[in-house]
């Protein structure tokens, strides 16, 4: 029993890992791997099986445990700042998304649980997918990237009433259901009341306590008896689990030792949400898919256009301009992780059939293929829909701008968010005249009000540049963080006008040969910007003089922040979670007594001509910066070499005396 038992675990991670990992070279999401894995393992496929008695089980704690780090996201405080936008536009996407959806369905022929299920489920899109799309395409800081991504997280709060309900649908009668669905909403007050009472008086104390011993292990294992003890507590009550670790998770949110918490139940998260979809890929029954690919292809059209046109409307309704709001319609239309939760939840308790289930797991599915592809082109298509009127309330050139500027010789400001503010009060001070672009109604209407030279258009338009008089202007300032959009206006500012100077501002150095092959002569990486604050600020402290720090900042903007690149990628091979794994990096090479330059001086390897630069030596425990060409190299001596890491690895390897005899 022990060795069936072992088997099976072993074959489980070993395909998991297998799959996941090329999924992730592929730089597909995680989540569609251990589908795959619950699909190549089930019971319906060939090959192998999985018992599901080993699995469903562990998978059930993967809700529980990412219901509780939903919970930590979102404490009662937040929610309250929250409730006017956030709260109105996640609670009406999804309750509307739902009962489109299901009345839809039934009118369709199905009964009107199932329908209600299905358009739950539908309601629900990948935070995950989303917001590892957008990063990878640098629209997470726009602002269709922040709403799609918040009122995604936002949506797993607005399904925890899906979570109560939905298993009371498959124990009560259709005359009983208003009654067990009154005694549930009871059950989940008491529940509310019994965890935040015990949250406010003792888990704080609770926690302290712990926290004092100085002890990991016991942190960890208070964290789990937590989140466990609570969705015992809802259980017992005949709700779900996974409402109990959210509101135990929602209590905690709001105590100091939030991020403690989320750190230490995160690896626990990860592996046991994996196997929930490796849980739910085992429903998946490739069988069918001959019999029910047209149903499910027209649920994904279904759920992507019912989705892209609420999210569109609602957002829109909330007085945000209409390209922005469809952009954010685009990102949400994909159906989520969360769905495959409430399916699982519905066919626990009996509630929905199993053919019915496999129409809308595919199509949940095919939604999330589709997904990268719609958000990749969310901004092409929202041009091409919404196209801004070039000269709607421009001013025509030698027209008096607001401050009674005139549109010549004047800076053009793309994008009028705070770096775009600081620069246009820097400008008004010295009396140079400006003209700013900016896609928040809201900003632009203060703006405007103020007196400032602001007005409502997208300046990646090229028939907005050219009404800003691009071909009369000193300077070109993208200060917002769209790299989509700031990729196209290069484009149009080096085709038309290539003598313009543009100044770009990025978030890191990322994108920042990326924007200068675009044709930006300038780009400011704020990261670097602010390390470079921090250390004159810290020399200063230190009593170094000041025109030392000024000469120290000067050279390395002259030399585009070289010392600022130079540094070591840690583990994951990147610094930062979107930065590009080519990027230039330290690395540095130990001499070993077989070495073949040992004896030769640092300039006769040539370091320059392969792209290679030595930034130190460090020699019986001395480091030495920027060691001569005629330093001779002995064994045992250090190399700290600066490259893209192709550019490196024959070089390291040349050092080392790799393949040497």
């Amino acid at each position: 029993m022990l060795e069936h038992t072992l088997v099976q675990l072993l074959l489980l991670l070993g395909l998991t890992v297998f799959v996941v990992l090329l999924f992730q070279r592929l730089r597909i999401p995680p989540s569609l791997g251990y589908l795959l894995v619950g699909v190549l393992l089930g019971a319906h496929t060939a090959g192998p099986v999985l018992e599901e008695n080993y699995i469903k089980l562990i998978a059930e704690f993967g809700i529980v445990f990412l219901l509780f780090t939903i919970g930590l996201s979102f404490s009662l405080s937040q929610i309250y700042a929250l409730r006017h936008l956030i709260l109105g536009l996640g609670t009406a996407q999804v309750a509307l998304t739902t009962a489109v959806v299901a009345l839809l369905l039934w009118g369709l022929g199905l009964d009107g649980i199932t329908a209600f299920v299905i358009g739950a489920v539908f309601a629900q899109s990948s935070t995950t997918l989303i917001s590892k799309q957008l990063g990878e395409q640098g629209e997470d800081q726009t602002r269709h990237g922040k709403l799609g991504t918040t009122l995604s997280v936002f949506q797993d709060i607005t399904a925890v009433p899906f979570v109560i309900i939905i298993p009371v649908l498959g124990v009560a009668g259709a005359q009983q259901v208003a009654g067990a669905l009154g005694i549930a909403l009871v059950k989940a007050l008491a529940a509310f009341a019994l965890v935040f009472l015990v949250g406010r008086y003792l888990l704080r104390r609770f926690f302290h306590l712990v926290s004092e011993q100085r002890s990991a292990e016991l942190f960890t294992l208070t964290v789990l008896f937590v989140s466990l003890i609570a969705a015992w507590t809802t259980m017992s009550l005949g709700l779900s689990m996974a409402f109990g670790a959210f509101l135990a998770g929602m209590m905690l949110g709001e105590t100091e030792f939030r991020h403690q918490v989320e750190s230490t139940i995160r690896p626990f998260r990860d592996v046991l949400l994996g196997l929930f979809f490796v849980s739910i890929g085992m429903l998946v029954n490739p069988a069918l898919l001959p019999d029910i690919w047209l149903q499910a292809l027209l649920g994904a059209a279904a759920l992507l256009l019912i989705k892209l046109v609420l999210v569109t409307l609602i957002v829109r309704w909330a007085r945000v301009d209409l390209p922005t709001a469809f952009r954010t319609g685009m990102v949400l239309a994909v159906g989520g992780e969360f769905g495959f939760a409430l399916l699982a939840i519905a066919l626990e308790a009996r509630v929905i059939a199993p053919l019915p289930a496999q129409v809308a797991l595919t199509a949940v599915l095919f939604s999330m293929i589709l997904a990268p592809f719609l958000i990749r082109f969310n901004q092409p298509l929202a041009s091409r829909l919404f196209s801004h009127p070039a000269a709607q309330n421009l001013p025509e050139p030698g027209q008096e701008l607001p401050g009674g500027n005139r549109l010549d010789r004047h800076v053009i400001i793309c994008g009028f968010g705070r770096i775009g503010q600081i620069v246009g009060h820097f400008l008004e001070n010295e009396h140079i005249p400006y003209l700013a672009f900016d896609l928040d109604s809201r900003r632009v209407r203060d703006a405007r009000l103020s007196g400032e030279p602001v007005f409502f258009a997208d300046s990646a338009d090229p028939a907005v540049l050219d009404a800003a008089g691009t071909e009369r202007a000193r300077l070109l300032l993208i200060s917002h963080d769209d790299l989509s959009a700031a990729l196209k206006t290069l484009s149009f500012v080096r085709r038309y006008h290539p003598e313009l100077p543009v100044m770009v501002r990025t978030r890191d150095e990322t994108h920042v040969e990326e924007l200068r092959a675009a044709g930006a002569t300038e780009v400011i990486p704020e990261t670097l910007e602010a390390g470079m604050m921090m250390a004159s600020h810290a020399m200063l402290s230190l009593r170094v003089p000041l025109h030392k720090v000024a000469g120290y900042i000067q050279q390395q903007r002259t030399s585009r922040y070289q010392m600022m690149k130079q540094l070591f990628p840690g583990s994951s091979g990147v610094l930062e979670e979107n930065a590009d794994v080519h990027a230039d990096r330290l690395q540095p090479v130990r001499l070993p007594a077989h070495s073949p330059v040992l004896g030769q001086r640092l300039a006769q390897l040539e370091l320059a001509g392969q792209g290679v630069m030595a930034t130190a030596l460090v020699r019986d425990g001395r480091r030495q910066l920027s060691p001569g060409p005629d330093t001779e190299l002995r064994e045992g001596d250090v190399l700290v070499l600066f490259g893209s890491p192709d550019e490196l690895e024959p070089v390291r390897a040349r050092l080392a005396g790799d393949g040497a005899d």
